[in-house]
Parts: C-alpha cells; structure tokens; sequence
C-alpha cells in the first residue's frame, strides 16, 4: 500500500520522558510516511547499552524521546517516490543515516558522517515520526511500529530470524565491522576482546572470520567466558581486580601481547588495560562508547617507542547497503552465529527490568519481541 498524508495511527512505544528517571510505555501517535519514508511494523529490538546510556543520564538527549536504536520489522506502508524497500519486505534498521553531502559522506566513508539526522533524532527534514515525540537515532525500534527514512530500512535475505536481523542492525555490525573492516585484521593475528557483551561477542565471531590464530576472550563473569569458547575463542581469561594482573596474564598468553585488542566495554580503566597490553607494534581498536566526558591516560613514551597505535571504530565502519545483507547471509549460512547472542527475549513491558538485568551484567542480549 502506499500512504497517504493523514494523522496516522496510535502505537504502544518505550518512551523516556525525562533523562534518568524510568521509561515508560504508553501509546503515541505515529504519522504516515511521507517522500523518502516508509512505515515498519516492529517486530523485534535489541536492548543496548547506549539505550541504558541515554536511560541513567550518562549521554544527553533530547526528551521525549521514544527508545531503541537496534531492530528489525517488516515495511507496511511506503511514502511518495520510494521504490525500495518494497511493502512486505523484512528490514534491518540503521541507526546511522547519512547525510550524503559532508565530507565524510563524500568520501564514502559514511559512518564518519558528523550531520546525520540521527543525531537530531528526527526525521531528515527534522520533523518527528511520532506527534510530538523524538525517535531515537531516528529509527525508535521500541515501538510497535516507527517511521524512518527509506535509506535506513536495509532489506535482508530470506530465512533471517527477526531478532537475529535486529542484531545485525547495530552490535553484530559494530562489533564484526570493527575487526573486518575498521581494524582489517590479518589472518593469523592474535586478537583479545576485553567485555563479552553483544558487541565483543560479535568481535569474537569477526575475529573467528578473520582467520586469526588466536582469540583471548576477557571478562569478570565465567559464564560469559563460555559463550566466548563457544563461538570460537581460544581462550578465555577471568579478569583480576588489579588491572596489571590481567595485563600481565593476557601478555603471558600471547607472547608478549596480542596483535589486536579490542575494548568492548567502554570505561576509562579498560580502555588503559587495551593499551597497557600492546606489544611493539600493536593496535589497540576502540569499540565501547564510554559515559560523555570520560578520560583515560597512558604513558606516551613507550606508546611512541614502540609504534603502536589506537583506532577508534564507529559503528565497524558500516555500509549498511552492503554489510547488513552480507552480514545476515553468513548468519543463514551458519558462519555467524548471531542468534546465540540472545539470550532473553523479553516483551516491551519488562523494559524496565531489562535495563535492570543490564546493569548487573546480566546476559548477553536482550530482545524485545512485538
């Protein structure tokens, strides 16, 4: 079908009224999709850390703001001028849409783009998709339906399960891009992961796929250090209270330090374990997003002396056009096992003791399911 201008419909949404104070799910009005938009019927939406991020306080924006950054749904409804994606199509969502004039854009180096309506959290032309109300990176996938620019909704292949799809739409992407692609590793390399949430996991997967020789895979909770050694790591070590020490046992496994670390998490005092690990001639590849305003320091000298170097990696450096299909194929091929990072399927009211669960480090992914 295609919309026509008009009202639009009421849909239960997770909305946050107020920075730090609990989300609430209520029903808000979301318009018809216009030129360049089409309408997604929700039906699945991770629960990441950046929602957690915006829920506690730790990064501003604006409010309301209805929630969720991480989802897949199926179009229902498509705007004036769109020819793809089609109605009945499954969709990965993007959280990033470009703006295709700055000069990252131009450079086809999308993931840089600095004027993105995403971080406006509207729509391109800076209107809402729900009366009233902003859309979270401009996609809100906690809602039982959102609008978004047609450029965001990526078609999948057949056979992708949706909460799968979800994944792929930002972890999976983040974590798998920034080895694959943002840090290129070479096979053969040793590679550690310090955080085995859904985004070091999809590290792991990505190192797995870069045919590295070995994956140390860092974390305080066992549990997680199995689901590592499931999905391909070679190793697995439980960190210490003390920084040093875990530095000092992850140099000890890697003769000398890992080629690459990965920091999954996003505080300052990993961030330094990542460094303090280099070897001469290490990268260390900067993942987790930390609280706005977070410092971390090394010591310059042996950085320097030693030519090592620090990347950071937005979002694994997506093309989403190109990477969310390739990344959904491996997935039904069975060379990502994306579905095995959900460990909670939970339904858009228990948003709350998500968040919860996610403060205590418990599980892997949360996924909301409409």
């Amino acid at each position: 079908m295609r919309a026509q201008p008009g009202r639009g419909d009421g849909v239960r949404a997770v909305v946050l009224e107020e920075i730090g104070r609990p989300a609430l799910v209520r029903e808000v009005e979301l318009i018809e999709p216009r030129a360049g938009e089409v309408r997604v019927r929700m039906l699945a939406s991770g629960v990441c850390h950046s929602d957690l991020h915006v829920r506690d306080g730790e990064w501003d924006r604006p409010t309301p703001i209805v929630m969720g950054h991480e989802g897949a749904g199926v179009v229902d409804a498509i705007g004036p001028g769109v020819t793809s994606p089609p109605v009945g199509e499954l969709v990965a969502l993007s959280w990033l849409i470009p703006c295709g004039v700055c000069r990252s854009c131009r450079r086809g180096r999308i993931w840089e783009c600095p004027d993105s309506p995403s971080y406006r959290h509207t729509l391109s032309d800076g209107e809402t998709a729900f009366r009233g109300v902003r859309s979270y990176c401009a996609i809100a996938t906690m809602a039982e339906a959102s609008v978004v620019p047609a450029a965001a909704a990526i078609p999948l292949p057949d056979g992708v399960d949706p909460g799968a799809a979800a994944l792929i739409g930002c972890c999976v992407t983040t974590g798998v891009g920034a080895v694959l692609k943002t840090a290129a590793v070479p096979a053969g390399s040793s590679v550690a992961v310090i955080g085995l949430g859904g985004v070091g996991l999809s590290v792991v997967m990505g190192a797995v796929l870069a045919n590295a020789s070995r994956i140390v895979a860092i974390d305080r909770m066992e549990a997680k250090l199995e689901s590592a050694r499931s999905m391909g790591a070679t190793d697995g070590l439980l960190a210490a209270d003390d920084p040093g020490d875990t530095a000092a046992a992850l140099r000890d496994l890697t003769d000398g330090g890992p080629d690459f670390v990965f920091e999954a998490i996003g505080r300052p005092s990993t961030v330094e374990l990542a460094i303090s690990s280099l070897p001469v001639g290490g990268t260390a590849v900067l993942v987790g997003m930390t609280p706005i305003g977070e410092r971390a320091a090394f010591e310059v000298f042996p950085f320097v002396d030693g030519a090592r170097r620090i990347i950071g990696s937005n979002y694994g450096s997506a093309e989403p056009a190109i990477d969310f299909p390739r990344y959904a194929r491996w997935a039904v091929e069975g060379r990502l096992p994306v579905e095995r990072l959900i460990d909670r399927r939970i339904r858009i009211d228990d948003i709350e003791d998500a968040f919860a669960q996610m403060r205590a480090g418990r599980y892997v992914r949360q996924v909301i399911e409409f």
